[in-house]
């Protein structure tokens, strides 16, 4: 049943679906991992970091929306299930309990690293099928480039 129906021509819907998609997976994966880490952080920056990780959830919810309401409007249904995020992230897995402040930031430098390569192949794979969802996909990329950027200054 469609009840949206995108101008976008069959093989560029097809393009554009599984980036969103994808893309959902990763902004929700993004989140779960961040907060997770955010609640178990400890250490002597664990104020700076702990802040600095509920940024990070912030953005990753925001695009996380974002995201699905592109795919709605052009109607594919994204689907942000907890089985559907844990079968197709492309994030490494955080160990449980406590995390020591170094440790938080080199998971958020990889999650984010990982996230960003993929949203850069994203933004190439949709520049011919969609250009309005390239943008929001090169939009999301600068701005987790940022929060990557500020990760690794904490390290230094």
């Amino acid at each position: 049943m469609y009840v949206v129906k995108s101008p976008l021509s069959d093989p560029a819907l097809e393009t554009v679906s599984e980036a969103l998609q994808g893309a959902l997976v990763d902004m929700i994966d993004l989140a779960l991992v961040a907060k997770q880490v955010h609640w178990n952080v400890v250490g002597p920056r664990f104020r700076t970091v702990h802040l600095q990780l509920d940024e990070v959830v912030a953005s990753a919810r925001t695009h996380s929306d974002t995201v699905a309401e592109r795919a709605s409007a052009l109607g594919v249904p994204p689907d942000g299930r907890a089985a559907t995020v844990a079968a197709g992230s492309g994030i490494d897995a955080v160990s449980e309990g406590w995390v020591k402040d170094t440790d938080a930031v080199g998971a958020l430098v990889a999650a984010l690293g990982a996230v960003i390569t993929r949203m850069r192949e994203r933004v190439g794979a949709t520049e011919d099928a969609d250009p309005v969802t390239q943008d929001l996909f090169i939009g999301i990329t600068a701005d987790l480039a940022k929060h990557h950027w500020m990760f690794q200054a904490e390290n230094g």
